[in-house]
C-alpha cells in the first residue's frame, strides 16, 4: 500500500512538472505576441455588442468584421498615430520653449486671482514669486526639464515603426477573434467552469463586463474630452492647438486629466489681454474637465454594476503597475477578486442561515 502511494505521488509530481514546463514553454514562445493579443482581446470584448448590431444589419459575419476593423482604424489607430506623430514632430518646438523663456517676462498676477476660493491665495503667491524671478534664472530651472522632455520625444520617433507593427498585429488578431469570438468565449467559459465551477464561469463573465465598462468609460471619455478641448483651443487661437490636443488625449487616457494643458492656456489668454476669450475658455474648460464626473461614471456603471471607487483604483493602480494596458488589467483583477470575495461571504452567510 505504501509503495503504491509513493508511486502515485511520483507520477502526480512528474505530471505537474511536465504540465508546468509545457505552460512555461508556450508562454515563452507566445511572449512577443502577448501585448498585441491582450490589446486585441480587450478591443474585441469591448466592441463585441457593436459587431452583433452590424452583423444583424449586413446579415454576414465577414463584411461585419471588415466594417468593425475599418471603424477601429478610424476611431482608434488613426487618432493615436496622429497624436504620437504630432508630439514627436513638435519635439524641437518643445525643447525650444526653454530657450524662449529668456525673452519672456511674467507680469504680476491680477487682483482677481487672489479672490478665487480655496486656491486663490497660494496660487497668487506662487505667481507673484515666479514673476519676480529673473528670466535667466527661470530659464535655468526649466531648461533641463524641457531638454529631457524633448529628448524623450525624439527617442520615441525611433520606436514609431515598432508601434505601427504592434498596432498592425493587434488588428490582425482582432480580426481573427471577431471571426471566431463565440468559439473563443466557449473555451474560456468551459475552462473557467472546469477550474472553479459556476463561480469561475461567473468570474469570466464579470471580467468581460469589466473590460467593456472600462473601455467605454475611459477611452470614450478621453476621446470626447480631447476633441472638445481641441475645438476650444483652436477657436480661441491658442498656438500649437493640434499638439496640445494630442497631449490632452494622452493625459486623459492616463487619468491625469486635461487640466495641465487647459489651465495654462486660460492663464496665457488672460495674460495676453484676451479677457473675453479667456472667460469663454474658462467656462468651456470647466465643462470639458467636468466630463470625468458624469460621463465616465455613467458609461462604467451602465456595463458593470461595480463600485466606482473599485474601478477607479483599478485604473490608476493598473496604469502605474502595468502601463497603459493596466487601464484594463487593473479593474478586471479587482472586479474579479471583489466578486469572488462577495460570493464567498454570501456563501458563508447562507450556510449559517441554513444551519
Amino acid at each position: 500500500m505504501l509503495e503504491t502511494a509513493q508511486r502515485d505521488l511520483t507520477k502526480s509530481t512528474l505530471a505537474i512538472v511536465l504540465i508546468g514546463a509545457l505552460l512555461a514553454a508556450c508562454f515563452w514562445i507566445l511572449r512577443p505576441f502577448l501585448p498585441a493579443l491582450i490589446w486585441a482581446s480587450m478591443i474585441v470584448i469591448a466592441t463585441w455588442p457593436m459587431l452583433v448590431i452590424v452583423e444583424a444589419k449586413v446579415r454576414n459575419r465577414r463584411p461585419a468584421v471588415m466594417i468593425m476593423i475599418g471603424l477601429l482604424v478610424l476611431v482608434f489607430v488613426i487618432p493615436f498615430t496622429l497624436a504620437v506623430g504630432t508630439i514627436v514632430e513638435n519635439a524641437p518646438q518643445i525643447t525650444a520653449l526653454g530657450k524662449e523663456l529668456a525673452n519672456v517676462g511674467i507680469p504680476a498676477p491680477p487682483d482677481w486671482v487672489e479672490q478665487i476660493p480655496l486656491i486663490g491665495e497660494p496660487f497668487a503667491e506662487f505667481w507673484q514669486k515666479t514673476s519676480t524671478t529673473a528670466p535667466v534664472e527661470l530659464t535655468k530651472r526649466l531648461s533641463p526639464y524641457m531638454r529631457n522632455m524633448g529628448g524623450w520625444l525624439v527617442a520615441q520617433a525611433g520606436s514609431f515603426g515598432i508601434m505601427f507593427l504592434h498596432l498592425l498585429l493587434t488588428l490582425i488578431l482582432a480580426t481573427i477573434l471577431y471571426m471566431n469570438g463565440e468559439d473563443a468565449a466557449k473555451i474560456i467559459l468551459r475552462l473557467s467552469h472546469r477550474i472553479a465551477g459556476e463561480r469561475g464561469e461567473n468570474a469570466a463573465n464579470l471580467a468581460a463586463l469589466s473590460v467593456r465598462a472600462v473601455a467605454q468609460g475611459v477611452v470614450v471619455t478621453a476621446l470626447a474630452q480631447s476633441l472638445l478641448a481641441g475645438i476650444g483651443l483652436a477657436v480661441v487661437g491658442i498656438p500649437y492647438a493640434s499638439l496640445l490636443t494630442a497631449l490632452i488625449f494622452m493625459l486623459t487616457i492616463a487619468q491625469i486629466g486635461a487640466g495641465p494643458v487647459l489651465i495654462p492656456a486660460i492663464i496665457w489668454l488672460f495674460w495676453s489681454g484676451s479677457i473675453g476669450w479667456g472667460i469663454t475658455m474658462l467656462i468651456w474648460s470647466i465643462f470639458v474637465m467636468g466630463m470625468d464626473g458624469f460621463l465616465r461614471p455613467y458609461l462604467i456603471r451602465r456595463n458593470a454594476n461595480l463600485p466606482l471607487l473599485l474601478i477607479f483604483a483599478g485604473v490608476i493602480g493598473g496604469l502605474i503597475s502595468f502601463g497603459v494596458i493596466g487601464l484594463f488589467i487593473g479593474p478586471v483583477l479587482l472586479a474579479v477578486c471583489y466578486t469572488l470575495m462577495l460570493a464567498w461571504i454570501n456563501e458563508e452567510e447562507s450556510e449559517e442561515t441554513s444551519a
